[in-house]
């Protein structure tokens, strides 16, 4: 019973990332997933907190999976950051902010599961710090 919530709630959030793809203005698309990331960390950190494995794994997948979504979004505008820097800074904050809570909750995980959250949270690290060297360079030519 318990795995079938679990698999139901997986599946709610994969449907947020369909809602946030199918957005057609890529700012705003940008939002919606970087919303979704937030949901679905708040989704692992609980089930990992109810000791099932199986979504914290699928809550990760969905955070990185909505982070490069809205990286990609913010990209595909083909606007330069320091001209428009509105999204792009919505952005950078809310990547800064999500890699404080992956840490703060790897800290909080048993030393033998932390590091199922490295590699979300180097990516996450890695679009916060392309967003926050575009919008202090500017768009390469």
């Amino acid at each position: 019973m318990l795995a079938l919530f679990a698999i139901a709630g997986a599946a709610a959030l994969h449907a947020d990332l369909k809602k946030a793809q199918a957005e057609p203005d890529l700012e705003k698309r940008s939002k919606l997933a970087l919303d979704n990331a937030f949901a679905a960390y708040q989704t692992a950190r609980d089930a990992y907190q109810k000791g099932e494995m199986e979504p914290v794994q699928a809550g990760i997948e969905e955070m990185e999976q909505s982070v490069d979504l809205a990286y990609q979004s913010l990209t595909e505008t083909g606007k330069n950051p320091r001209r428009s820097p509105k999204w792009f800074k919505i952005a950078e904050i809310a990547t800064r902010d999500l890699t404080r809570r992956i840490a703060s909750f790897q800290d909080q995980m048993s030393y033998t599961d932390r590091a199922l959250l490295d590699k979300v949270k180097a990516r996450v690290q890695q679009v916060h710090d392309e967003l926050l060297l575009g919008l202090m360079e500017g768009k390469k030519k």
